[in-house]
């Protein structure tokens, strides 16, 4: 992957579609980016993309393979592959559902009453690791009349697929090759914590099989010269774990531990982060979902964490916990539902540092689509459909903007994103400096002779990043 600043976006969030997209980029941000992770755009029946029905396709409505190929020659490409499960709706339910329980198909999916042997016990439901409160199984009903259990970790419109039989592998490997045949550099292994399930456990992140899984989705996409992302929302030491094996991480603390500096003028806990942080890592502070508060866990003391959510609640704008209840069908306890704009209080000079340690920090930054253009919490669509993380998935017309990016901070934003982008000493050696006070942070990147140094106060909210004697930003 280029080392410089990736975008993540919906294929119809800027613009109509992959086409609209493409134009955008190339009119406003042209020097800004250098990849692009365009969230699921194939078939789909519902979480925006996230319940797929195939992956040979593109959605229609969003164009077809050669709008992806043309992309792919302007940006380093990063793909969704949902190896947890599949839509309810899919061609491969359905062909099971007209064949019956015992059909071949059924290695595709996990029968709940096989799997445990009978109906578990409730201390063996218990023990799984869930984000959503019910029991992780859905009713279907086959052609015949007859009625089954099938293993369903989140949306009823989102059946688990079984990574845990040959047939089931193989469906794994084709679509895994498909999309790395399509021109994706990394594929983003969706929900990859819960692929493997195993009885008596926690089913999340089960040893040493999830191990052995990760391997083989590897070992596939490498012969084109892609690589797997598993995305896993929990404890960082996961992330630590994944990256002393070599793979790629995210780094989902970044966001809430930004928060606290900013909120509170303490940087001793970024700080920390900062020294112990995987270097072969992708940040972030937005992403389609929430802000993400079970990966800090452990590297902010509990009582922060309770202090940082209060005060975005308190201080943030037009955000009220009512948006992050089952009103708004949100049943994730572990996010908050919130642009990072909105969050600091739409304050430019406190979101222009944010993204400039993010920008300092180790590893590639991602910046959501809504954060590139500094987008507040859209209380219009969340109203409309009652989606909690709808807030933060506000649709921009190409006229809505042509507009947005005369704004100050969008402009300050995007030449930010181009020093990112551009400058060899990003290839380089990541050095924290510490300070003498908790209100400031100072970090340099040094290659090949040349070095360039962030200077931040979390105070003022105002920094300076330098070139030797040459102030290359300000503010």
């Amino acid at each position: 992957m280029k080392n410089g600043v990736m975008l993540i976006t919906y294929p119809d969030s800027m613009g109509s579609n992959l086409s609209d997209l493409d134009t955008i980029l190339s009119k406003h941000f042209s020097k800004a980016l250098t990849s692009l992770h365009i969230l699921p755009f194939f078939p789909s029946s519902g979480d925006r993309g996230f319940a797929p029905y195939t992956y040979e396709e593109v959605d229609p409505a969003f164009g077809s393979w050669k709008d992806i190929d043309h992309l792919a020659e302007t940006y380093d490409l990063v793909f969704d592959y949902m190896i947890n499960h599949i839509s309810a709706k899919s061609p491969l339910l359905k062909k099971y559902l007209a064949e019956g329980p015992d059909s071949p198909s059924k290695d595709y999916f996990i029968d709940y009453e096989t799997f445990w042997g009978g109906e578990p016990t409730q201390e063996q439901i218990q023990k799984i690791y869930k984000r959503k409160p019910k029991d992780p199984y859905e009713t279907v009903t086959f052609s015949g009349g007859e009625k089954r259990k099938l293993w369903c970790t989140f949306s009823a419109e989102q059946i688990d697929l079984n990574v845990q039989t040959d047939l089931g592998e193989s469906f794994m490997e084709a679509n895994l090759a498909r999309l790395a045949q399509h021109g994706a550099k990394i594929v983003r292994l969706d929900a990859f914590a819960y692929a493997v399930k195993k009885k008596d456990t926690d089913c999340f992140f089960v040893e040493p099989e999830t191990w052995h899984l990760l391997a083989k989705c590897r070992s596939v996409v490498e012969k084109y010269g892609s690589d797997v992302l598993p995305e896993i929302h929990e404890h960082y030491s996961i992330q630590l774990k994944l990256a002393s094996h070599s793979y790629p991480v995210y780094d989902f603390a970044l966001p809430m531990l930004m928060l606290h500096a900013l909120y509170f003028h303490q940087t001793q806990y970024l700080k920390n982060w900062f020294a112990i942080c995987p270097r072969n890592q992708y940040t972030t502070l937005d992403t389609h979902d929430g802000i993400g508060v079970v990966d800090v866990y452990g590297l902010l003391p509990d009582e922060e964490i309770e202090a940082t959510k209060e005060h975005l609640y308190d201080h943030g704008a037009n955000v009220k916990r009512i948006y992050n209840s089952e009103t708004y069908n949100n049943l994730d306890i572990y996010q908050i539902n919130c642009t990072y704009y909105s969050a600091l209080g739409e304050n430019d000079r406190a979101y222009l540092l944010a993204r400039a340690v993010q920008f300092f920090s180790p590893g590639i930054p991602q910046i959501y689509y809504v954060g590139m253009l500094a987008g507040s919490n859209d209380l219009e669509l969340l109203e409309k459909t009652k989606e909690g993380r709808n807030i933060n998935r506000h649709y921009y017309t190409k006229e809505e903007v042509d507009e947005v990016v005369k704004r100050p901070v969008v402009v300050a934003l995007r030449l930010l994103m181009e020093l990112r982008s551009s400058h060899p000493a990003f290839d380089g050696i990541f050095q924290m400096v510490e300070p003498t006070d908790e209100e400031h942070l100072v970090i340099t990147w040094e290659h090949r002779g040349r070095a360039i140094t962030l200077n931040a106060d979390f105070a003022s909210y105002s920094f300076t990043i330098e070139e030797g004697d040459h102030t290359l930003m300000r503010l």
